[in-house]
């Protein structure tokens, strides 16, 4: 039985995207897993599965000194992991900023194999809060570090087919990859639909001209609702709201709505990569509980694929009366919409078929 050590690096325990790779993974191997943890004395095993947390806290109020030094404590504790750890593969979801190469280059030296799941373009995410020559020199920099990483790997997992095409446009690849979105973990059947909009999870500050739409579909008699926190970026824009919910719970919640609004800015940048070829998890979930999206036409993975299916409808926000219009021309056809999204839902859920994909890519 093959063994395998997977890198969750700052992902807790139970992260949806990792945690599905050790499950399916450790079905048929040993896996060895790491993760963040507030007790990093519970490392046990379990269905093949070693656990072995590390212990990481970064306090808002640290100075950057302090900030770095917790990272660099963190990353050897991580590196020290990959060193000591007996494996034949080593499956990397997140790269060690303060020793970007180390892992991959300790694998390599033992001639073990390295596959490279990327969640995030990082070049652009990694401190995407720079701007200027910062941001200039540190993405000049992550490219190179980038390239160097992508081939020491032996295989790539990509989170979006628009994310492994640009990549491998820009850095002249051949290597074998897989595209493997952030699929919904189960499928819904909607027992009830209201006329209203949801935003699920955590709430993203630039979204101006998405309050102004919301505005105005509540003035058409729509309602609002954010699904699993309140947020004062909302205050001015009449809505309910739920606390944390369990994922089950979220999604027969999320089921019940109209539409689930996709729309943000993550940084103050309409061209920053990692949303435009992201494909969320709230995507996802939304049609599996089959929920039309309404998607940024600037998020190109996503905004294909609801204009290719006709799941949902595509919004420009910085023409707010023309999404609105849109929006509501979207609900007047309804019904063909959701039977699209009954139609093609099985496409946005983790199966058995996904799961054999994914095990034989990361295997043979």
């Amino acid at each position: 039985m093959k063994k395998v050590l997977i890198v969750g690096y700052y992902h807790p325990k139970n992260d949806k995207r990792v945690f599905r790779t050790v499950e399916a993974l450790s079905k048929v191997c040993n896996v060895s897993y790491q993760y963040i943890s507030d007790n990093e004395n519970d490392i046990h095993v379990k269905n093949n599965i070693k656990f072995i947390p590390i212990l990481f806290r970064i306090n808002a109020q640290d100075n950057v000194l302090k900030k770095a030094l917790k990272r660099i404590k963190f990353d050897l504790k991580v590196l020290k992991v990959i060193e000591s750890e007996d494996y034949d593969i080593l499956y990397m979801h997140h790269f060690l900023p303060m020793f970007p190469l180390k892992p991959f280059k300790s694998a390599k030296s033992k001639k073990k194999m390295v596959v490279y799941d990327i969640h995030e373009y990082h070049p652009e995410n990694f401190l995407n809060s720079l701007s200027g020559l910062a941001k200039f020199l540190k993405e000049k920099i992550m490219w190179k570090i980038f390239e160097m990483q992508l081939k020491l790997a032996d295989k790539l997992i990509f989170v979006s087919k628009e994310m492994q095409e640009d990549v491998y446009e820009k850095l002249g690849l051949d290597k074998p990859y897989l595209v493997v979105p952030n699929y919904a973990s189960i499928s819904v059947e909607p027992k009830e639909k209201r006329k209203e909009i949801s935003f699920v999870g955590k709430v993203t500050r630039n979204i101006e001209k998405e309050k102004e739409i919301l505005k105005k579909l509540i003035e058409k008699e729509f309602t609002f609702k954010i699904i699993g926190m309140d947020s004062d970026v909302f205050k001015e824009v009449p809505h309910e709201y739920t606390s944390f919910l369990p994922y089950e719970d979220m999604m027969i919640e999320l089921s019940k709505s109209a539409f689930s609004l996709i729309s943000y800015n993550t940084v103050r940048n309409e061209n920053y990569k990692n949303d435009l070829f992201a494909l969320p998890n709230k995507y996802y979930d939304s049609i599996c509980a089959g929920t039309p999206v309404i998607v940024k036409n600037t998020f190109v993975s996503m905004a294909k694929e609801v204009e290719k299916y006709g799941i949902g409808v595509v919004i420009d926000p910085n023409d707010v009366e023309e999404s609105v219009k849109r929006i509501l021309n979207a609900y007047e056809r309804y019904d063909e919409i959701m039977e699209n999204v009954r139609k093609y839902k099985g496409n946005f859920v983790w199966d058995d078929k996904k799961k054999e994909e994914f095990v034989n890519f990361v295997l043979y």
